[in-house]
C-alpha cells in the first residue's frame, strides 16, 4: 500500500491513507460547495465564505498527509505539522494497551485506528489514525516486550 514503508528491517514508517485524510475534509469541501450554490442563487457575497472553507478544507487535508508515524524497535516517533513541525516521541517500553478499531468506512477502505495506551505523562494515548490494515498490532506487541526485556522493565499488578 501506499501509506506503509518499511525502510530497514525493523523501522516501520506509516502516513495516514489519502482516502482517509478525504473523507475528513468532505465535510468542508460540502459546506464549500453549498455556499456557492446559496452564492449563485441569492447574494454573490457568500463566495468568500466558500472559498475560505475550501481552502481550510484543503489545509487540513495536507496537515493530515503530512502526520508520519515511524516505529522502530525502542521508539515510537510521531511527526505532525505543516509550517510548524512537532514531534513527539514515546518509548515502547512504556506501552501499556493496544486498542484497534476499525469503523465500517474504514473497513471497506481496508484501513484501521490504532490506540496506544501509555504511562508516558506527556503522551498518555497515541493514536495512529487511518493507517493501512495490517498486523502492526503483533509487530508492536514483540518491539514492546523485547523493550522492556532490553531495559529490565516488570510489570507487577
Amino acid at each position: 500500500m501506499e501509506s506503509l514503508i518499511v525502510d530497514e528491517p525493523q523501522v516501520i514508517t506509516i502516513r495516514p491513507a489519502r482516502v482517509f485524510a478525504f473523507v475528513h475534509v468532505m465535510a468542508f469541501m460540502l459546506c464549500s460547495l453549498g455556499f456557492l450554490l446559496l452564492a449563485w442563487r441569492f447574494w454573490p457575497g457568500l463566495v468568500w465564505i466558500s472559498l475560505l472553507s475550501a481552502l481550510f478544507g484543503l489545509y487540513r487535508f495536507w496537515f493530515i498527509r503530512c502526520v508520519c508515524y515511524t516505529i522502530t524497535p525502542e521508539i515510537i516517533r510521531i511527526r505532525r505539522g505543516i509550517f510548524f513541525k512537532r514531534t513527539d516521541q514515546l518509548e515502547l517500553f512504556r506501552v501499556k494497551d493496544y486498542i484497534l478499531t476499525q469503523p465500517f468506512l474504514l473497513q471497506v477502505c481496508g484501513l484501521m485506528n490504532l490506540t496506544l495506551k501509555s504511562t508516558d505523562p506527556e503522551n498518555p494515548v497515541i493514536w495512529l489514525r487511518g493507517i493501512p490494515a495490517s498486523d502492526l498490532v503483533d509487530t508492536l506487541r514483540g518491539y514492546v516486550q523485547q523493550a522492556r526485556l532490553n531495559n529490565k522493565i516488570y510489570e507487577i499488578n
